[in-house]
């Protein structure tokens, strides 16, 4: 079984200091979680905020690439990129991680195609096409008034990522974008951390029409871990919560000043005390899977857990080094080892090859 991660936010924690090569305290992910979790690849997105715009987006994914790319050089061969699904099963057979690139939010693109292509040279293969704001690209399902779905520009985006062969990515979209790129898209598409609508109402997340349309599409939804997507219930009290709001001010802190001891050791008492509410269970992720499944159909859904873009975990689930407690649930609900190979990494596989090879 090929176990594959669709969405960690990691080179945002590499840019704060983080060692991937050390089993780190407080963190989702890095290379001896992902091993005792049974996790052969990931994709490491390149998360640029939406506070950011212009020369400042693009300048700070070329500095996230830069550092993830330093990152894996000084994992002493335990970790290599891997550019295609064939790489990637390549990385596995010879005992290492496959780390593949994804850029969350289209923003650093600006208005230019040469950029896009560009960061397709440097090995990103799927763009998520907008984050929390509406940007050149299309508009954001927090925000969405200011294109009513994808703009001009984002439809030559969208055909430049189909003529390269790179994933478009639709977590994050609003719902017109959404269809628009369905619609304008060649190649299927992806949702790399996204939850199902019907459980829990976020904006986030997709409603069933959304997800039937994906798997006619031919792409594959990947079910994300965030307890705030996963669980209404959770969501209302996360809002509420001074702990929340607390942990959110030292997160700010200690993104503007990573190498400050006091700054970081506040910020893990926050993450510390985020894990003391009553968070759901690992359990609400196969309930999506369910979900999903019953919709979209076994070949479309997968896991893109948000790892280390999230500030609080499900119960049980508490990092990369768990992922396998997914699998023996999904296997006391009934699901065969071919079921589960597919959900593992078999389906994001097969859709990454289909728009890979249609370059």
């Amino acid at each position: 079984m090929f176990v594959l991660d669709s969405h960690c936010d990691t080179p945002s924690q590499i840019h704060r200091l983080r060692d991937i090569c050390k089993d780190n305290d407080h963190a989702h992910v890095d290379l001896p979680k992902l091993k005792r979790g049974g996790v052969d690849a990931a994709f490491f997105a390149l998360y640029t905020p939406a506070s950011l715009s212009g020369d400042a987006a693009t300048s700070y994914a070329f500095q996230l690439l830069s550092e993830l790319y330093d990152a894996v050089e000084g994992s002493a061969g335990a970790a290599s990129f891997a550019m295609s699904p064939q790489e990637a099963l390549e990385c596995r057979e010879n005992g290492r991680f496959a780390v593949c690139i994804g850029m969350e939010n289209g923003s650093p693109v600006g208005d230019s195609l040469s950029l896009l292509r560009q960061f397709w040279r440097m090995g990103v293969r799927y763009m998520t096409l907008c984050h929390s704001s509406d940007n050149l690209i299309c508009d954001s399902c927090a925000q969405g008034n200011t294109w009513h779905g994808i703009s001009p520009f984002g439809k030559k985006v969208i055909a430049e990522m189909n003529r390269m062969g790179m994933m478009i990515d639709l977590s994050h979209a609003s719902d017109e974008s959404f269809y628009d790129a369905i619609r304008l898209s060649e190649s299927p598409v992806v949702a790399t951390h996204s939850c199902c609508r019907a459980l829990a109402d976020h904006p986030r997340n997709m409603t069933d029409e959304m997800l039937k349309a994906l798997a006619e599409n031919g792409g594959v939804v990947q079910i994300n871990f965030y307890p705030v997507f996963l669980d209404s219930g959770f969501a209302s009290v996360f809002a509420e919560s001074d702990i929340a709001r607390e942990a959110d001010m030292a997160e700010e802190a200690f993104i503007s000043d990573p190498s400050d001891p006091a700054i970081r050791s506040a910020w893990y008492r926050a993450m510390d005390r985020l894990a003391g509410l009553h968070r759901p269970s690992y359990r609400r992720i196969a309930d999506h899977i369910d979900h999903a499944v019953s919709v979209a159909g076994i070949d479309h859904v997968g896991l893109g857990s948000d790892f280390d873009g999230i500030s609080v975990t499900p119960e049980g689930m508490e990092d990369a080094g768990k992922f396998s407690i997914i699998f023996d649930e999904l296997r006391s609900r009934g699901y065969t080892e071919k079921d589960i190979e597919k959900i593992a990494g078999g389906n994001f596989l097969r859709v990454w090859r289909r728009v890979f090879g249609q370059r």
